[in-house]
């Protein structure tokens, strides 16, 4: 049965690829084709680079107002097409379908609205006499052309995350969505092709070659990604070439650090959610628990016995289920790969497997007796497991979090105050949460440290990011 090939978004309209080649996406709880993406040639490229370069001439001279004006009526068009975004969402990820809408396409609909008041808040330093006889202000203007690539986990949230604030500060854009899942993303540049001059937004499909070329290309003047270590320090060394501004949000390995005065239950309710959902394909996810040795037990437990109920994961369709199938058939074998290699000393309380033989289904999997170095515990696994480590103070608990490369998330589970405080103060992940973990605002910023990049995602400080800042001076005369 033959299956539509998508189109790019160029200009303003939606653009058949000239490609020979193409990828064929995969229902993740199917496994069935249901389309088919283009890899985009370095012609096509090239020709969507020349669009958004086109549109800055005039964007980059918008008021913030007009701007502003564009994202909320995009967002408005979001929100009154929720459930079409969701439909796409939910084939492309396999995501349960009853609670996209408020999980995450609203979520989107926040963050357009955020960036569009972004748009009229620029800050600078007041204008003044800085030197004797003169005057001195600063402008904060758009950076120009922005080059784009964003992952498969949240493909319409991490293209909001992206485009809204670029857009917002005057820039254009070119993006690459993953190859899994460009759906929402491609529907998102259409429909903001409703509201936007054309070439402002522009969205091109293709595979990892694809996302290179986009990123090397000499017409941007920042690139900006959400993905692996490994392709964050290669945009970093392409960069480094041309001297692109570079934004990179990478991996995670975020500790949750449960100390003896914390209620298990409670722990338990808070980490199964932040630990299986969107099936742990999350760069915040809890994924390292770390906890007192007087409570190990009653924690695991507790754990185990709420993963079970609540952890549940099935088709998109199905009722009570906390999350879907991973997203491809590689992420299933690397976080079935993981766990079938953990070592003798480590015990499988629950889960463990993949779940039927059609669709990409894992276990919740909760892991003890994990040591510091396990692979388990110093590599991002991407999928619904928890892994288990004993501490007997402070000081070891703060060296067990920290001890990894990544340093993006982190959470404290205490009643203590001051330890809490302490704890927030010291632990070198970019968001630390006490007492939960996982929830995050558009008004906040998201970003990390170490190996899980640099650059802010989110709140006033992710729009600044997207700015450069001019000095202007003038002479006063005798």
């Amino acid at each position: 049965m033959s299956v539509p090939t998508l189109s790019n978004v160029v200009d303003g309209r939606a653009v058949p690829s000239r490609a020979d080649a193409g990828i064929d996406l995969i229902d993740p709880a199917t496994e069935e084709v249901y389309a088919r993406a283009p890899i985009s040639t370095p012609e096509e490229i090239d020709e969507a680079y020349r669009a958004a370069d086109r549109a800055f001439a005039h964007w980059g001279r918008t008021t913030p107002a007009e701007r502003q004006l564009a994202l909320f009526r995009l967002a408005d068009a979001v929100a009154e097409r929720a459930e079409e975004f969701a439909d796409l969402e939910s084939q492309d990820t396999g995501k349960p379908r009853a609670t996209l809408v408020a999980d995450e396409i609203d979520q989107s609909v926040d963050q357009l609205r955020f960036f569009a008041g972004a748009a009229r808040d620029l800050d600078g330093r007041s204008a003044g006499e800085y030197l004797a006889g003169h005057t001195s202000y600063v402008r904060r203007e758009p950076i120009g052309v922005i080059g784009q690539v964003t992952p498969w986990n949240y493909p319409l949230n991490m293209a909001v995350w992206k485009i809204a604030p670029a857009i917002a500060a005057g820039n254009t854009v070119v993006l690459k969505p993953s190859d899994t899942t460009p759906l929402s993303t491609l529907r998102l540049a259409e429909v903001a092709a409703e509201f936007l001059p054309a070439g402002v937004l522009n969205v091109v499909m293709g595979d990892r070659s694809t996302g290179a070329a986009l990123l090397q290309h000499p017409t941007p003047q920042m690139v900006a990604i959400t993905g692996s270590v490994r392709a964050g320090m290669e945009v970093a060394k392409s960069a480094a070439s041309d001297l692109k501004r570079v934004h990179l949000e990478l991996g995670g390995k975020a500790p949750a650090i449960v100390f003896a005065d914390a209620d298990p239950d409670k722990v338990a309710e808070g980490l199964v959610l932040a630990g299986y959902f969107n099936g742990g394909q999350d760069c915040t996810a809890a994924t390292r628990v770390i906890v007192h040795e007087s409570v190990h037990d009653a924690v695991v437990e507790a754990l185990a016995a709420r993963a079970r109920s609540h952890g549940r994961t099935g088709a998109p369709s199905e009722e009570g289920i906390l999350y879907g199938a991973l997203n491809n058939a590689g992420q299933l074998e690397r976080v079935s790969g993981i766990v079938d290699r953990l070592p003798a000393h480590a015990d499988i309380v629950t889960g463990g497997r993949r779940q039927g033989e059609r669709g990409y289904f894992y276990e919740a999997t909760i892991v003890t007796g994990m040591r510091q170095d396990d692979e388990a515990v110093q590599e991002e696994i991407f999928g619904p497991v928890l892994t288990v480590q004993t501490f007997r103070d402070e000081a070891e608990a703060l060296a067990l979090a920290n001890g990894v490369r990544y340093a993006l998330a982190a959470s404290v589970w205490t009643n203590d105050h001051a330890r809490a405080m302490r704890l927030s103060r010291d632990l070198d992940f970019g968001c630390v949460w006490i007492n939960t973990h996982i929830p995050f605002v558009s008004d906040m910023p998201h970003g990390g440290f170490k190996h899980s990049g640099y650059g802010k995602d989110l709140s006033h400080y992710g729009f600044e990011d997207y700015t450069r800042l001019k000095h202007v001076m003038t002479y006063l005369g005798e």
